[in-house]
């Protein structure tokens, strides 16, 4: 017969004995050139295929038949080139909207990056398959496309562009407030086509030929692989990758400051002179923003190629709390900031799964993911601690003869949102949105063993975790 245990107790098994801090486990396989992983406000996760096509990944591991966007007819994939970037609208839940950075098949050699929107379909599934583009700007060479798209705490719609490509930047783009290249862009999408938010730096631009694009809110990006915002407090995180020496970390209160320069091509990392012979601020690297954090190449061929994460804010990894998680395509690490009060400490790891990292992903409850080429996994502590999250409690009981697990929500049960069960792979095994007693019984007759973890989330959205073991 099955057994339980709570890990309110002392539990000692190999399998919980690890040299690294970060463990990774399969969740979702048989994709192809992912790129992106994000959601839409809800327990869903959708992923980005560079060749043009979103695929729904549900809670429980499985990916939809149907894929809620193919754009493919559309799409130049191949090297840095293809479908790039997806963000939801704010209001995603009743306006339906959301937006899509993608290269099109419009040149072989200069190909147009394109910023378009698209709606959901009566079907929440699928989406329609027509879109409207609201910009467009031509790539003069096939790499550096850069392509994030994420919506600040502001409601703004912010890009990542690329300096434009080659090596070393060549046309001094990524200074040149002529050029979107180089850039973080911002606009506002709320109305049917786009406009300039009034505080970009150059707002007021006339927007010629030879006027500063009014859509920059930031200069001086190599190749912003990717950027995100503290889902807490709306802090911007940009990685951005170097050219031969150094990659680096920038993080900013909020957005940073409209016209904020991250310094490429004068610098790259901190403080490290690149090409000082073109557009450099006046008052050199002191004019510009500083990395939170630098690690240098080392050895000979792909060296260094960070891939940019997301700092934790999550609730069933506490260790992991307010740390920012990066990794490296070149080096197959997986990296965390951690603060250390006056500064941020980097330190990078082998995890027991190594591969070319191509992006992170956050659901909408702030855990991680990780995905590869054609797979994604679930980040976890290898060492399962949850103790002290919440202060809100609750008692966990197992009946062995009828296999069910009794939950003691205590006194405060009506203050409960949800309650749900999560297997070690991160999949959702059960969810109940309506707690209407303190004491609640599930049966486990049809789990297999392993590891759970029961989540208790309030109406206040704080969390409380507990896990047990079915063998």
């Amino acid at each position: 017969m099955k057994s339980i245990f709570t890990l309110i107790f002392t539990v000692t098994l190999s399998i919980f004995t690890f040299s690294q801090t970060i463990n990774l486990t399969s969740f979702a396989t048989g994709l192809s050139s992912i790129v992106e992983i994000t959601h839409a406000g809800d327990n869903r996760l959708f992923i980005v295929e560079q060749a043009g096509i979103i695929k729904i990944l549900n809670p429980n591991g499985a990916i939809n038949a149907t894929p809620f966007l193919d754009i493919s007819s559309l799409v130049e994939f191949g090297g840095e080139r293809g479908l790039l970037g997806l963000a939801f609208a704010p209001d995603y839940a009743t306006s339906g909207r959301f937006y899509i950075n993608y290269t099109d098949n419009s040149s072989v050699t200069e190909p147009n990056t394109v910023i378009a929107r698209y709606t959901v379909s009566s079907n929440p599934n699928i989406a329609n398959s027509s879109g409207t583009i609201l910009l467009t700007y031509k790539q003069p060479f096939p790499n550096h496309n850069a392509g994030k798209l994420a919506f600040g705490k502001d409601n703004f719609l912010y890009i990542g562009s690329g300096d434009g490509g080659s090596a070393g930047d060549p046309g001094d783009r990524a200074q040149d407030v002529t050029s979107h290249f180089g850039k973080l862009l911002r606009i506002d999408v709320s109305g049917a086509s786009y406009t300039i938010p009034t505080t970009n730096p150059y707002a007021n631009s006339a927007n010629g030929a030879s006027d500063p694009r009014p859509e920059i809110f930031a200069i001086g990006l190599r190749n912003p692989w990717k950027f995100s915002f503290d889902k807490d407090n709306g802090d911007l995180w940009i990685a951005d990758v170097g050219q031969k020496g150094y990659e680096e970390i920038n993080k900013v209160t909020n957005s940073g400051t409209p016209g904020d320069n991250y310094g490429w091509r004068c610098y790259e990392g901190i403080n490290h002179p690149f090409d000082i012979t073109g557009n450099c601020p006046s008052g050199g690297f002191n004019n510009t923003v500083s990395p939170v954090a630098e690690y240098a190449h080392t050895g000979v061929g792909c060296t260094g190629s960070i891939t940019g994460g997301y700092l934790y804010r999550g609730t069933l990894y506490p260790d992991f709390s307010g740390k920012y998680f990066f990794a490296d395509y070149c080096k197959r690490t997986i990296g965390i900031l951690t603060n250390t009060g006056t500064s941020w400490s980097l330190a990078s790891q082998t995890p027991n799964i190594t591969n070319n990292w191509t992006t992170f992903g956050e659901d909408v409850n702030g855990e991680l993911y990780i995905a590869s080429n054609s797979t994604i996994y679930k980040i976890s502590d290898a060492n399962l601690s949850t103790n002290g999250f919440s202060k809100f409690d609750f008692k966990l009981y197992y009946t062995s003869f009828k296999g069910i697990i009794t939950l003691d929500l205590n006194a405060r049960f009506n203050k409960v949102k949800s309650l749900s069960i999560q297997n070690i792979l991160g999949q959702t095994i059960i969810t109940k949105n309506t707690i209407n007693k303190q004491v609640v019984e599930i049966s486990t007759e049809n789990y297999n063993s392993g590891l759970y973890f029961v989540e208790i989330q309030l109406k206040d959205n704080s969390r409380a975790v507990k896990k047990f073991i079915i063998n």
